[in-house]
């Protein structure tokens, strides 16, 4: 299984802990240990294969909790709870032209608030049109790690970077789509680099 990058940062410490409080207070050796084994859980970033079949993919696991027009764009987003994988991926092939890092609050990322908080926003020109991934922070996730740079070329479901403990992950699909292009709805489970959550049927 790989990791994520930064899982060192968590794990090592608690490992660590959990081997000194075996001696001292073995309850908490087993408390430890068992945060270290949750942090790999959480940093686990497993094999992904894009489908034969064309379409945005979702850039991360979770469940959809945005789907709406801004700005005559449509806006698909994934919340990502404790239980996903929480690497983001690319829903389309492309060109990075853009990568901003936006600092903001710490709201619950399913809340309406959450449009206000940190994130960082990477731009992808691809050939059907300019998308925007944004990875946005929630309560508890302080760190998002983008992977990618402005001129990095991206195929299909590569990895974009990921979020430490939970949030939403978004992507802003060129004016040439409109509502009836997305094919997920509210609430429905997807998975990065996998799911196609919108399509278009016509020219």
């Amino acid at each position: 299984m790989q990791f994520a990058p930064g899982y060192r940062r968590f794990a090592v410490p608690a490992f660590l802990g959990a081997a000194v409080a075996a001696f001292v207070f073995p309850p908490a050796g087993a408390v430890l240990l068992g945060v270290g084994a949750f942090v790999l859980w959480f940093f686990r970033d497993p094999e992904r294969s894009p489908p034969d079949t064309p379409g945005v993919i979702a850039p991360a696991d979770g469940h959809v909790s945005v789907i709406r027009v801004e700005d005559g764009r449509v806006r698909v987003g994934v919340f990502m709870n404790v239980t996903d994988v929480h690497v983001n991926r690319a829903p389309v092939a492309g060109t990075v032209t853009d990568v901003t890092h936006r600092p903001g609050a710490h709201k619950p990322a399913f809340s309406k608030d959450s449009d206000k908080n940190e994130r960082v926003d990477i731009v992808v020109e691809s050939d059907d049109g300019e998308y925007e991934i944004s990875q946005i922070a929630g309560a508890f996730a302080r760190r998002i790690h983008p992977y990618v740079a402005s001129d990095d070329e991206l195929g299909r479901g590569d990895k974009i970077g990921h979020i430490d403990f939970g949030s939403r992950a978004d992507v802003l699909l060129p004016p040439e789509f409109g509502s009836e292009d997305v094919v997920v709805e509210k609430g429905q489970s997807v998975r990065a680099g996998e799911t196609v959550v919108a399509r278009r049927e016509s020219p």
